[in-house]
């Protein structure tokens, strides 16, 4: 990019104020792409083309959780968590405990269980360490991130330690995935791709 398209850019592109774009800000972007996150006050954007394994993953797996979670919780995907006022990452998939409210358009850390990132090279460096650090400070209980091994899903698995307030590797699964936390939980992970 040069110093000539930087004069193209659309009007919503511009931070409305010096110190960058707040999480509400996000509601009142008409114009912008689908999938837009805040993080640390800058606006990310999901660029890359979605690719048939990503979303296999992130389906099968929305689908195993939400029939699987208790009465109260619902899997949802791409949905976005307002951890302060500079961020509001999507998750590939969440899991929250709130009545339903069908014009809601991002989630409160207490009310989240459950984040779920599956791994595309574009978005890696976010998922295993900016959101693994955001998601922990933010209190949430539950963190997987979903890297691939050819085809194969493997989670990796991680729960708040509350007394450092990082989180802890609880597990790496392949083929199967079975936790009691954050409540019972059995998937097929090669049928995600089914």
């Amino acid at each position: 990019m040069n110093a000539e398209d930087l004069d193209e850019l659309p009007e919503w592109m511009y931070p409305p104020r010096a110190e960058g774009w707040y999480t509400d800000d996000l509601d009142h972007l008409p114009d912008a792409p689908k999938h837009i996150e805040l993080i640390d006050g800058a606006l990310v954007f999901r660029l890359v083309p979605q690719t048939i394994w990503h979303s296999a993953v992130v389906s099968g797996l929305t689908l195993a959780l939400a029939t699987q979670a208790p009465p109260g919780s619902t899997a949802l995907h791409c949905m976005t968590i307002r951890l302060d006022r500079h961020n509001r990452p999507e998750a590939d998939i969440l899991v929250h405990v709130t009545p339903a409210e069908p014009d809601r358009t991002w989630f409160a850390p207490a009310d989240v269980l459950l984040v779920v990132e599956v791994v595309l090279p574009e978005s890696a460096l976010r998922d295993r360490t900016v959101k693994l650090r955001k998601y922990a400070e933010a209190g949430i209980p539950h963190y997987w991130i979903i890297d691939r091994e050819g085809v194969a899903p493997v989670v990796h698995a991680y729960e708040l330690d509350r007394p450092t307030g990082a989180y802890v590797l609880v597990g790496i699964f392949r083929g199967t995935l079975k936790l009691p936390v954050p409540f019972p939980i059995t998937v097929d992970l090669n049928g995600l791709l089914a």
